[in-house]
């Protein structure tokens, strides 16, 4: 499949966008919490909010999404180790790291998949991001950082990232990515770092009049 098609079939389900964006960043990445990593003070920035968003307390935002201006669309999300829950307007996900429940509003049905194999959730897996792959520089606001990401050579997956992050609280506030020819802007709001794992139970009473389809594989 192209990457045209690619972005074609992601703006006809207009779902998951942000999520993909997680998949990439968290589940692909060979990041771990060293301290002596690197001297480098733009790193040690990255690797402290990375851990805000990414460690074992989890983490919780809004955000809204923008993929080279031929998509917008905005949701909340929840994160914690496998575990991912989120919120759109036509689109809902539960998944406790075992199952997933995926709710379509419009078609009011619940699809019930094992954790992982939903088509959409596995469009991740196409890119990759380790950490010391990439350079790091920032600069300076009163109240944020902006953090410059770019690939080494023959890096393939995520090409550059801007980081705008809070310079108080360490919450990252907006991203802009490239990967392969394409720019993804992302805006953050209510970040929260360290959440429950009650969140990711299923509310199936809240749905009982949607047509449920078990799609697990036999």
């Amino acid at each position: 499949m192209s990457d045209i098609q690619s972005i074609c079939d992601m703006k006809l389900k207009k779902a998951s966008i942000f999520i993909t964006l997680l998949s990439v960043l968290a589940f692909s990445s060979s990041w771990t919490a060293r301290a002596n990593t690197s001297s480098n003070e733009s790193r040690k920035i990255f690797d402290y909010t990375y851990n805000l968003v990414f460690g074992p307390q989890g983490s919780s935002l809004s955000y809204n999404v923008n993929i080279i201006g031929i998509l917008n669309v905005s949701g909340s999300i929840w994160h914690k180790n496998k575990k991912r829950r989120y919120s759109e307007s036509r689109y809902m996900s539960w998944n406790d790291g075992q199952k997933e429940y995926y709710v379509d509003n419009k078609k009011k049905t619940v699809s019930l998949y094992i954790a992982g194999t939903r088509k959409s959730e596995r469009y991740g897996n196409n890119f990759t991001f380790h950490p010391d792959d990439y350079t790091y520089s920032h600069k300076e606001t009163k109240t944020t950082y902006e953090l410059n990401i770019d690939a080494r050579k023959e890096v393939s997956g995520i090409k550059h990232m801007i980081a705008i992050i809070d310079k108080r609280t360490r919450a990252p506030k907006y991203l802009k990515i490239k990967v392969l020819w394409f720019w993804t802007t992302v805006s953050i709001t209510n970040f929260r770092s360290g959440i429950s794992d009650d969140v990711f139970i299923f509310p199936a009473e809240r749905f009982k009049s949607y047509a449920f389809i078990d799609r697990r594989k036999k």
